[in-house]
């Protein structure tokens, strides 16, 4: 389905959109490493992407998909958080790809929540140097938040032109966002970090391609907003309607209900 916002195939469950993405994944690996050999993934976290990340996992396991021309840049991370804490996306990213794969540990890169923060804006402006320097981003994986969001970049009253161009820094989160996240933090919003780094906004959709996953039918209401609705910073994920010739939706068809 064609849509103000890209397009949008909806699956018959959460395991097929994420073999679908895992395929557009591999695709893209392939084919940016051929054009100008490596590739450049933007990289999500949450319980969404997990089977995408299981499917890439099997397929270098069974020798047919390596790492070893991939540099990646994920999307975020909470602040203050060390790595190792188990709730850090850096945890995340190596309990569920980076350990498994051959990805060279210097390629793979995730915003520093220990960083000190007079030094934040610093720490986010590198990133998103780094990121250009290799040449952007090929493939961005995305989820949604409940509340509209991609990435940590939250409902806002920004003008429009100012959400377009947000940079990589860092931000507060929103309610909904902090809810959300309790369950991954005993079940307690108290232990839910209030701040988090984000990459901007101008970067994602800088981004040669972009794909967004969404699934069950608490994303139905964000889904056809972002979709169907205006452009507006009270939902981030909106943004992606400026540039819908790059984005794929692969949702399930519960989050389609609204559509």
């Amino acid at each position: 389905m064609q849509t103000p916002a890209g397009t949008v195939l909806v699956c018959d469950d959460p395991a097929q959109a994420c073999r679908l993405a895992a395929d557009r994944i591999a695709s893209a690996i392939a084919s940016t490493r051929a054009d100008r050999g490596r590739a450049v993934l933007g990289l999500a976290t949450g319980s969404t992407p997990i089977p995408v990340y299981a499917d890439l996992v099997a397929r270098h396991r069974a020798g047919q998909l390596s790492f070893a021309n991939v540099t990646t840049y994920n999307l975020d991370e909470y602040y203050p958080i060390a790595p190792l804490d188990p709730n850090s996306y850096h945890a995340f990213m190596y309990k569920h790809l980076f350990q498994h794969v051959d990805l060279p540990p210097h390629r793979a890169h995730i915003l520093d929540g220990t960083v000190p923060e007079a030094f934040a804006a610093e720490h986010c402006a590198a990133f998103d140097r780094w990121i250009e320097a290799d040449g952007g981003i090929d493939l961005q994986l995305l989820g949604i938040g409940r509340n509209g969001h991609i990435g940590f970049n939250e409902p806002s009253d920004l003008p429009l032109d100012q959400a377009l161009r947000l940079p990589t820094r860092l931000t507060r989160l929103d309610p909904v966002t902090i809810a959300d996240a309790a369950r991954d933090f005993g079940g307690s919003e108290a232990a839910v970090p209030r701040r988090a780094l984000t990459l901007g906004t101008a970067t994602i959709l800088a981004a040669r391609s972009i794909l967004i996953l969404a699934f069950g039918a608490n994303k139905a209401e964000a889904v056809a907003r972002a979709v169907f609705g205006p452009r507006t910073a009270q939902l981030p994920a909106s943004l992606l309607q400026t540039v819908p010739e790059k984005v794929t939706w692969l949702i399930d068809r519960a989050a389609a209900a609204r559509l």
